[in-house]
């Protein structure tokens, strides 16, 4: 027989796990922590065969199943909840993109976190004085001549010395407990990030440059709205002092005892824009990306949940990050594809980062000279401030993009003869050349003379690129490899040839012309070393003339200020995809690498080869700009009822098996139709299709799309066929999930 509960006591813990199921978990309610059981305590629970760490989202009286079939908690991991805005945010992202809210738990903590670990950062061990030591005298140390210089060294520094510090002097630590036992020194253990002075005039390290009329005017809109919810796009041209008017609001916010988190897209750009708020602020700013080790991410994010750190800066996952004193959220380069997770939790850090915002009542600032389409259609609808930046802080106005006609001329690793010209033209300046291609490896596949064989990968539909550095056929989908054949499997031919061009092709090229001028190729392959990107754009940074040939990680919000001439070696690659966003996207990397010109005292040229010069999209975006062509995207997509007019929904669909997707999207879609014809949602259903690559990785790939004019329509609809996938014993055999707003059709 069991006890009758006393009235009102907690027996029974939901407990959220991570795992695929879309559901919680009961567990029996054990000794409880000193501040009691309550929603986001960390527990470890029995979980199958395994323990595992979850957090808890309800404490009951009672559970679904009689109490005495439910496994106690093994272990509560904390003594107080995880920090309340976190658990909102998860519970949001969970319910917003129809994902399993123990999955998206899981996946929003720190590793060390999910592994058990305490809620704590790492901390210094520091040696100070004690006022005996202070007092005393060195005489009563003379027979340990090693301790009385420890004890002088140490009364130079009256705020504490790290025990790394005094041990790289050539001190022990049985000196130290030494003079610790005679009561001369004390240890005291401080975090890592130390606590922000609150004092404002230690705020800066350097002061503020002065604003030009625009970047004030934008500047003074933000400081109106530093106590609530301010959405406002900064729409500035390459080079106009954006970061600027980001470092001035954030001196605004945390002048107020406030925290700033700023979200940059790349993890190289991470390096530089966070030595140049160093260099600004004399607070402690942290950043959270994937370069971290486990303890080091820890750390930054117990700092920024504690309140210590003032400044946040980090890549997609930082959206995260807890705030102990919110102020304001900064997305830079908005635009930008990366702030969309696209494995597993499929978020948008940018679309988040307006419902944190909009929860915490603070400034949300979206910075970017090519706004996407969804933050230009809010910006016209007056749901966004639109704060214009129309000037560079140079005198150069932005260089407009020349196009070339590639038709009928000769190339050399990509390049035609007039673009040649202009490249040593501009080095015998004494300037440097950007050449932009975003393609990697040395060609983009291999093709026999002899019989038109081509490399293609075994386990996608897809072509193998082929590297020299080191020689070998690479699939740049599934990460596949292959030895160079020595002739055609097909034929037996020997005259095998490199076809089209990629990185290291255009690199040997450009070194065979112009032997004089180093030059640097930065791509994924040249930079996967630690800190090789920040060494290579150091070397580049002196100024002296050289080639720069880069893909996309080239192209964003790097300054380059002696760069005076960008080669765009080939436009048409993103243009023509089968994706309805691949023009938005393509003209918007374009504009980024163009803006990498003429931003110093040199007016800069940008020369942008392409096949289809004759392209009214591109004549537009060569004659009239990005805002030009923007406009007109906008309008095709009003009339197409595509985003940001009408709000989409993917499920996908993958197996090894092509009858198993098959199958289940026919299945899939039927149902739900049928479904939507009795509710009549006003919900489209369409497919399913095989995804644009329908074979990568190994498996075959379907789609089923769904479209509303509502966004609480797609949801509901989307929450139906997740849970008709859930019932479904088809489903468990194929890998699915459902992708809310997806960016891409790939």
């Amino acid at each position: 027989m069991h006890d009758s509960p006393t009235p009102g006591a907690i027996r029974v813990l939901r407990v959220a796990v991570p795992t695929p199921l879309r559901r919680l978990f009961d567990y029996r309610a054990t000794a409880p922590p000193a501040a009691g059981w309550q929603p986001g305590l960390r527990v470890r629970v029995p979980f199958g065969r395994r323990q595992v760490v979850g957090v808890v989202v309800a404490c009951r009286e009672q559970g679904e199943r009689p109490f005495g079939e439910l496994k106690p908690v093994a272990e509560c991991l904390d003594e107080t909840p995880l920090p309340a805005d976190w658990l909102w945010l998860c519970h949001f992202t969970a319910r917003y993109y129809q994902h399993p809210l123990g999955d998206t738990l899981h996946q929003a903590l720190p590793v060390l976190l999910r592994q058990g670990r305490p809620l704590a950062g790492r901390v210094r061990e520091q040696w100070l004085l004690t006022d005996s030591g202070r007092a005393a005298d060195t005489q009563r140390l003379k027979r340990a001549p090693r301790q009385a210089e420890l004890l002088a060294m140490l009364a130079q520094h009256p705020h504490g010395l790290a025990t790394q510090a005094v041990l790289a002097q050539g001190f022990t630590r049985e000196q130290l407990k030494a003079l610790d036992a005679k009561g001369l020194v004390t240890r005291r253990e401080t975090p890592r990030t130390a606590a922000a002075d609150p004092a404002a005039a230690h705020l800066l390290g350097e002061p503020a440059l002065p604003l030009n009329g625009e970047q004030a005017a934008a500047l003074s809109t933000l400081h109106a709205g530093l106590e609530t919810f301010h959405p406002c796009l900064l729409h500035g041209v390459t080079g106009s002092g954006k970061t600027e008017v980001y470092l001035q609001l954030i001196e605004a916010v945390v002048a107020r005892g406030r925290q700033a988190l700023v979200l940059v897209p790349e993890i190289g750009l991470t390096p530089q824009t966070l030595a140049r708020f160093r260099h600004r602020f004399q607070v402690p700013i942290v950043a959270l990306h994937s370069g971290l080790t486990d303890h080091e991410r820890l750390d930054a994010w117990e700092a920024a949940a504690s309140g210590r750190a003032p400044i946040v800066i980090g890549t997609r996952s930082a959206i995260f990050t807890p705030l102990a004193r919110p102020g304001a959220i900064i997305v830079d380069e908005e635009h930008d594809g990366s702030f969309k997770q696209q494995e597993g939790l499929r978020y948008h850090a940018r679309d988040l980062a307006v419902a944190r915002a909009q929860r915490h009542a603070v400034p949300l600032l979206l910075g970017s000279a090519t706004p996407s389409l969804e933050s230009l259609h809010h910006a016209s609808r007056g749901d966004y401030r639109h704060l214009r930046l129309t000037r560079r802080a140079t005198r150069h106005a932005p260089a407009r993009l020349e196009l070339v006609d590639m038709r009928g001329r000769p190339r050399q690793g990509g390049l035609v003869p007039p673009v040649l010209t202009a490249i040593g033209e501009t080095l015998a300046a004494g300037h440097q050349v950007l050449v932009f291609i975003n393609r990697r490896g040395f060609a983009p596949t291999l093709a026999c003379h002899a019989c038109g064989w081509l490399a293609e990968c075994d386990h996608c539909d897809a072509r193998l690129t082929l590297h020299r550095q080191p020689p070998l056929l690479a699939c740049h989908h599934c990460d596949s490899r292959r030895a160079l054949p020595d002739a055609c499997p097909a034929c037996g031919s020997a005259d095998l040839r490199p076809l089209g061009s990629g990185t290291e092709r255009t690199e040997e090229t450009l070194a065979a012309h112009f032997p004089e001028v180093p030059v640097h190729r930065i791509d994924r392959d040249s930079t996967r070393r630690r800190d090789a990107l920040e060494r290579m754009l150091a070397e580049v940074r002196r100024g002296e003339p050289c080639l720069l040939v880069g893909t996309q990680m080239l192209a964003k919000g790097h300054h380059l200020p002696h760069v005076a001439l960008v080669v765009v070696v080939n436009a048409d690659a993103g243009l023509y995809a089968s994706d309805f966003r691949a023009l938005e996207h393509s003209t918007q990397l374009l504009e980024q690498v163009a803006g990498r010109a003429g931003r110093a005292s040199h007016p800069g040229r940008v020369l942008v080869q392409t096949l289809h010069g004759d392209d009214p999209h591109l004549r537009m975006l060569a004659e009239y700009g990005y805002d030009a062509l923007a406009d007109q995207l906008l309008e095709e997509r009003r009339a197409a009822r595509l985003p940001p007019f009408r709000f989409l929904a993917l499920l996908r669909l993958e197996s090894p098996q092509e009858a198993a997707v098959t199958d289940l999207g026919r299945h899939a879609g039927e149902a739900l139709r049928a479904w939507l014809t009795d509710r009549e949602l006003n919900v489209d259903c369409l497919g399913p299709v095989p995804a644009p690559m329908e074979w990568r990785q190994g498996r075959y790939h379907l789609q089923l799309m769904l479209g509303a004019d509502k966004r609480s329509r797609l949801h509901e609809a989307g929450a139906w066929l997740v849970g008709w996938l859930e019932s479904n014993p088809a489903a468990r055999r194929v890998r699915w999930s459902l992708d809310i707003d997806p960016q891409t059709l790939a």
